[in-house]
């Protein structure tokens, strides 16, 4: 049943039960071998449970297409200003506008890819 849900409640709750064993092991009553139980159960459900699928989870978004454009360093093949430029990203040319419009972006000059606006490329070069 875990390995369908993933959710890690059944886990939590096995190591819980290892727990209250190693209890019973060393001979306490019932009662704290229920309530042994009990608190890891709960502390493990509550504490570590969402640490570890933070954990598990992290790193699984994958980004494509234009999400993965951004922040991509990209070279200028003709001027870049305002309105209109080409630049080289990942080896492909893409028209590109200045995402700063006072800065005029001259060829070979390494810019930062900020956004991308339909087809064209938003870049900025730090001054």
């Amino acid at each position: 049943a875990e390995v369908i849900s993933g959710e890690l409640v059944l886990l939590m709750l096995g190591l819980a039960a290892i727990g209250a064993a190693g209890a019973a092991a060393l001979g306490v009553p019932l009662g704290v071998d229920a309530a042994v139980f009990a608190l890891l159960g709960l502390g493990l459900i509550f504490v570590a449970r969402p640490a570890l699928k933070r954990r598990l989870n992290r790193g699984l978004e994958l980004k494509t297409n234009v999400a993965a454009l951004i922040g991509k360093k990209a070279v200028v093949e003709s001027t870049v200003d305002a309105t209109r430029g080409r630049v080289r990203i990942n080896g492909d040319v893409w028209s590109a506008r200045a995402f700063d419009e006072t800065q005029v972006l001259e060829t070979g000059q390494t810019v930062t890819v900020m956004d991308i606006s339909g087809a064209t490329a938003v870049v900025w070069a730090e001054p």
